[in-house]
């Protein structure tokens, strides 16, 4: 039962960053797909994703499908977990916290979204609102997991640069109050709002333009959330990811040719892994 109540779920397992797409740009450098080269010769791919299932995006590149099969080992940001209780609140049932109006509202947005109400009950607040503010299912796979099974199919290795556990964690430490700030803040959008929100963002990855997602980033997520709180969240789920994605990417790099499929939002900005990679002495260069 519980497998069938969660089914798709795994689309918002590596949708940390919904709330965020992108990180603040740096200027003129555009690009999804980047060479990694080490001082050493060793080298590697970095490549931008988009957390969705949208055909437009899933569709990627043949560059994209080159570089993941030149590569030894495949690597995104973590392997959605088997046990549902990563889902879950432990002690709690989402409607102790609902008015009769937002009960009513989480209600049609299960039936949307082609969630049992029973999963949508037990599920944590933050996980609730990442998924209702995405568009409908289109398919099963999102891009991510569309790439990693070109790696599978390809014998290449698959590999998770955080476990569950502390992917999971980046939302799962703020507290229940901000994680319902989140799902109210999603709960008072249209679906006319969140579908032209989605395609502005979509059109914009498209065309690989980082500054603008940057920009839509911080009009449409930043314009819903509490200051505060927004903040909070940009510091949790970039700057300190992004640290230490880093360092594991370096240290992936020295065992095997790898090719990073990491949200697209943590590859721009000051603290962006372009920028630190390249601080660390490597060379990257933009491909698509």
């Amino acid at each position: 039962m519980i497998s069938t109540m969660f089914r798709g779920f795994t689309r918002g397992v590596l949708c940390l960053c919904l709330f965020a797409t992108v990180g603040i740009a740096q200027a003129a450098e555009n690009g999804l797909l980047w060479k990694i080269e080490a001082p050493d010769g060793k080298y590697g791919y970095l490549f931008g994703t988009m957390h969705t299932d949208d055909r437009r995006v899933t569709n990627v590149s043949p560059k994209v499908i080159e570089a993941v099969k030149d590569a030894d080992s495949f690597v995104m940001e973590t392997i959605a977990p088997n046990n549902p209780g990563f889902y879950l609140m432990k002690d709690a049932k989402l409607s102790e916290f609902l008015v009769e109006k937002e009960f009513d509202k989480v209600h049609e947005l299960a039936d949307f979204h082609s969630m049992h109400m029973e999963a949508a009950m037990r599920m944590k607040p933050w996980l609730l609102a990442v998924i209702f503010d995405m568009p409908k299912p289109q398919a099963f796979d999102t891009q991510d997991e569309s790439l990693a099974a070109i790696a599978r199919d390809n014998a290449k290795e698959i590999l998770g640069l955080e476990d569950p556990q502390e992917h999971f964690a980046v939302l799962d430490d703020l507290t229940i109050d901000e994680q319902l700030v989140m799902l109210r803040a999603v709960l008072n959008r249209t679906q006319k709002q969140k579908e032209r929100d989605f395609e502005s963002l979509v059109k914009a990855y498209l065309k690989g333009d980082t500054g603008k997602i940057a920009a839509l980033d911080e009009k449409i997520t930043g314009g819903m959330l509490p200051k505060e709180l927004w903040a909070k969240m940009h510091t949790k789920l970039i700057d300190e990811r992004n640290e230490v994605m880093a360092e594991r990417i370096q240290a992936q790099l020295n065992e095997s040719t790898s090719f990073f499929a990491l949200g697209a939002s943590h590859l721009a900005g000051e603290t962006g892994l372009i920028a630190r990679l390249r601080t660390a002495g490597y060379k990257l260069t933009a491909i698509h």
